[in-house]
């Protein structure tokens, strides 16, 4: 008589699933709370142009936006009404340009930082001293890739 027997026709029992759901809930929740939209809120007005040759931007992450454009209803009481420039999500003169400009190379591979391109979204309605002053400033700093953001225009023969 052997004191070991094998246990034969036994199998192993089937995974709960159970709590797959609350795991499922856990991740939802997470990357909801941790997802951000947008980088910068509008405190200007941008309408942008109408354009007929477009490229497309590739890589967003290494796209610095400049935002020049009359403040939005709520801010023209302390800013004013003359066209004013947004660098991130704050209002700032032209010459905060060279410290937003290597904020953001901070951020980006060294390898990439050739790479970089400043994207001025001008309203169609600013006049061009500002812009001017901008691109001053941007070359002044460095940055020599520079790229107007334009939309689309409707198609006019339908």
């Amino acid at each position: 008589m052997s004191k070991f027997n094998k246990k034969r026709g036994k199998t192993t029992p089937a995974i709960s699933t159970a709590s797959l759901p609350d795991i499922i809930f856990m991740l939802l929740f997470f990357f909801m709370v941790v997802t951000t939209m947008r980088d910068a809120e509008l405190k200007v007005q941008v309408r942008t142009p109408f354009a007929t040759e477009l490229t497309k931007l590739e890589e967003k992450s290494l796209v610095n936006y400049l935002y020049i454009g009359r403040p939005m209803q709520n801010f023209q009481a302390v800013y004013g009404t003359k066209p004013r420039l947004q660098l991130g999500d704050k209002f700032a003169t032209v010459a905060d340009i060279p410290l937003f400009l290597e904020q953001h190379k901070i951020k980006v591979p060294e390898s990439r930082r050739g790479a970089i391109t400043s994207s001025l979204r001008v309203d169609g309605t600013v006049t061009m001293g500002i812009v001017q002053d901008v691109k001053t400033q941007l070359r002044k700093s460095g940055q020599l890739k520079i790229n107007y953001s334009a939309k689309k225009r409707p198609d006019m023969s339908r």
